[in-house]
């Protein structure tokens, strides 16, 4: 459960990678997110069902547009 108010974006949403980090490992590469979001520096996720999002970029995301 989020602490925050207003609360963070669940892990189901769009806007998942807006919630607060509460755990950063730089050096592995990754930080937790308080949704329960694992986003790692390559832009990929792992979300708290186990479910993965691929790393994606601002520049995929245009290309996916057109």
């Amino acid at each position: 459960m989020c602490p925050h108010e207003p609360a963070c974006p669940h892990a189901d949403a769009k806007d998942r990678e807006a919630a607060r980090t509460i755990a950063t490992h730089p050096e592995q590469g990754w930080s937790l997110l308080c949704n329960g979001v694992v986003l790692f520096e390559d832009t990929g996720e792992l979300l708290p069902d186990g479910g993965v999002i691929a790393p994606h970029r601002p520049t995929d995301m245009a290309v996916n547009a057109a």
